[in-house]
């Protein structure tokens, strides 16, 4: 008898042994719009992210991984293991009904005042791709997708068809369904009262936070997945707009100040301890069910901070009026307060999401798998989406299916810390903005040294490409392309074999395109006098000189006008001359429109010396409302010769401050 207690002790101990699954588990936790030092262990003083940080100390942290610019493109890249250019999800346009077939994705003609043909991203994933869902449910992996989707709004393009047993999403989906708080619903256009739930979300109980439910979802399907392995692909609501928080944490983070004075918009940092918590939460039920020792845990975001959002006057003024005293209305209107600042600063990286630049592509990225990955290590090897599914395979010891294309490669053996990254170069595509003629560009790494080279430059031009060592410059401020016109040949040929290898759809000149004839010099009755032809100087002065303008300002110095009928979609076009490089913006409030969230903008950058044509595309369908000419900031003076505003559609104006009032 004692002989077979002694034995049903053993097996009793031997259980929870007997449940582990032979495969490692592998989780996948992406957040929505966190930038490169939107957490403690990279760097932020402001934000709190305990969790991460902790995470940190026991996985692999990598300093130069990439993503997109744009969450649509990443999120196709890390489940297909390819470029953007070769999947064509090039924008965040997931949340738009899918095109036909058939469509030409860039069209062979465009209207005589459009310079470039551009090319169109697709609004979903082609169901013919073998995920990297699909290649672990083939594997015998149980597999979930819990939140955000953004590639495919029909049910064939949902993660229900692309290999992901259990959903929890919901449709459209930019940001969060109809709200961050329970009910959750999507309202129909045109019937407030109207709830349409298009996805596999359901409601919780009133008030409950959606990404409080995703941390739900997730622990409820890894303690339903006993004795099987699983792949959990969480992908996190927050941080997204619209910006949905938790008040109670609002108002702490309203108290605080970052030591760098760099970053401080409390809302963000409410979301961010809302998605650490989130992450928190999975790591401990790991521990609690006793399976941490076999999850591969990936961390990581879908494209750099954004910095671009909410960027309307006053916002220090709001922010130092709310802090006067504790029954000021601004410490209750959160969204109206913080509705006036950029969700994060990417500083010291340049510029944020929807660029090109290291601010907007530049993400975190840790993995974790115990006694697999050394705690608390470090990579600077330059890694991107696209490597994620090659690397996930090689981990697990799993082929390639042949069907399946990567542009990707296995980074294991750096996991691992037995070799080094094998790679050349890795490039970033986004036709669909850049600072040179609105029409896109393309970057590649190699090495230290990054090249841009942007569309709708002439080639020849000086705007056509910049080059930076990022090693000496991280944060890209000393263009040395005209000084090394053999670096930038060689890394030029790279981009050259980049796009063909991957078919891309780069913007091409447009054959028909014929520049706006010069408007007649004769102003509108209604400005007659005035010498800066309608356009009210803001924060700057504004005088006429020898047929120019002359504008001496402080920081966000803006020129605005009050457009009338004009109708987008327009290009807003200016001659400038400044002596010191900068970056600005055009900026448009439809309909005239003053609330910060409505406010649409397009930045723009300019270097010193001589005259420089600059372009903005307007994409807004009706009247564009109020239009700001932002100028780059400083003491010294800039020098604008004409402005115009070309329509798509009806008569454009110009002006070209060169009659007398």
């Amino acid at each position: 008898m004692k002989c077979l207690s002694v034995c049903l002790l053993a097996l009793c101990i031997a259980l929870p042994a007997l449940a582990q699954p032979s495969k490692p588990n592998v989780i996948v936790f992406l957040v929505d719009d966190m930038g490169w030092m939107d957490s403690g262990v990279y760097g932020s003083k402001y934000y709190e992210t305990p969790n991460m940080d902790r995470f940190a100390t026991q996985a692999m942290r990598f300093t130069q991984a990439y993503a997109q610019p744009l969450c649509s493109p990443t999120r196709c890249s890390l489940l297909t293991g390819q470029y953007s250019a070769r999947h064509g999800i090039t924008s965040a346009t997931g949340h738009q009904p899918p095109q036909p077939a058939g469509h030409a994705f860039r069209p062979a003609s465009a209207p005589a005042t459009q310079p470039m043909l551009l090319p169109e991203s697709k609004n979903y994933m082609e169901p013919s791709q073998y995920t990297l869902a699909e290649a672990l449910h083939d594997a015998g992996y149980r597999t979930a997708h819990i939140g955000k989707w953004h590639l495919g709004t029909t049910p064939p393009h949902w993660p229900e068809k692309q290999g992901f047993d259990v959903a929890f999403h919901c449709h459209p989906d930019p940001g969060p369904p109809g709200s961050y708080f329970s009910p959750y619903g999507v309202t129909a256009e045109g019937n407030p009262t109207a709830k349409t739930k298009v996805g596999t979300i359901t409601d919780g109980p009133a008030g409950e936070y959606i990404v409080d439910r995703q941390a739900d979802e997730a622990v409820k399907f890894i303690e339903g997945t006993q004795g099987k392995p699983f792949f959990l692909n969480l992908w996190c609501y927050g941080v997204h707009g619209p910006w949905g928080h938790k008040e109670a944490y609002t108002k702490l983070f309203a108290e605080k100040e970052d030591p760098r004075g760099v970053q401080g918009n409390p809302i963000m940092a409410s979301m961010l301890r809302s998605v650490d918590e989130c992450f928190g939460r999975i790591l401990e039920s790991l521990d609690r069910l006793g399976i941490r020792d076999n999850t591969i845990v990936i961390f990581t975001s879908d494209n750099g901070g954004n910095s671009h959002s909410n960027t309307g006057e006053g916002a220090k003024e709001q922010r130092k009026a709310s802090k006067k005293g504790g029954e000021d209305p601004a410490l209750t209107d959160w969204r109206k307060w913080a509705g006036n600042q950029p969700p994060t600063i990417n500083t010291p990286l340049r510029e944020g999401k929807g660029t090109l630049y290291e601010g907007g592509t530049r993400v975190p990225l840790m993995w974790s798998w115990p006694g697999q990955i050394k705690p608390g290590s470090t990579s600077d090897a330059v890694v991107g989406p696209i490597d994620l599914y090659p690397t996930v395979l090689a981990l697990l010891g799993l082929q390639r299916r042949e069907s399946q294309v990567f542009d990707g490669v296995s980074y294991a053996s750096v996991l691992k810390q037995t070799g080094p990254l094998e790679r050349k170069a890795y490039f970033n595509y986004h036709p669909h903005a850049g600072s040179v003629g609105k029409a896109g560009g393309v970057w590649v790494r190699s090495g230290d040294w990054k090249l841009f080279r942007w569309f709708g430059a002439p080639a020849g031009s000086a705007e056509r490409y910049e080059l930076y060592n990022l090693a000496d410059d991280l944060s890209e401020t000393k263009n040395l392309a005209s000084g090394q016109p053999d670096r930038v040949k060689e890394l030029d040929a790279l981009i050259d074999g980049f796009l063909t290898s991957t078919g891309a759809l780069y913007p091409l000149p447009n054959p028909a395109y014929k520049p706006a004839p010069a408007a007649s010099a004769k102003k509108p009755a209604a400005h007659a006098g005035d010498p800066l032809e309608g356009w009210k100087p803001r924060q700057c002065e504004a005088v006429r000189n020898d047929g120019k303008l002359v504008v001496k300002g402080k920081a966000n110095a803006f020129l605005g006008y009050a457009m009338g009928r004009i109708n987008g979609p327009a290009t807003l076009r200016a001659r400038l001359k400044v002596s010191a490089p900068g970056e600005a913006k055009v900026e448009w409030l439809p309909k005239g429109a003053a609330e910060p969230t409505l406010i649409k903008s397009v930045p723009y950058k300019v270097t010193a010396g001589d005259w420089q044509d600059i372009s903005a595309s307007l994409d807004e369908h009706g009247p564009l409302g109020t239009v700001r000419l932002y100028l780059p900031g400083g003491p010294a003076p800039v020098e604008v010769d004409w402005i115009e505003v070309v329509p798509a559609k009806g008569k454009g104006q110009r002006w070209s401050f060169d009659q007398a009032p």
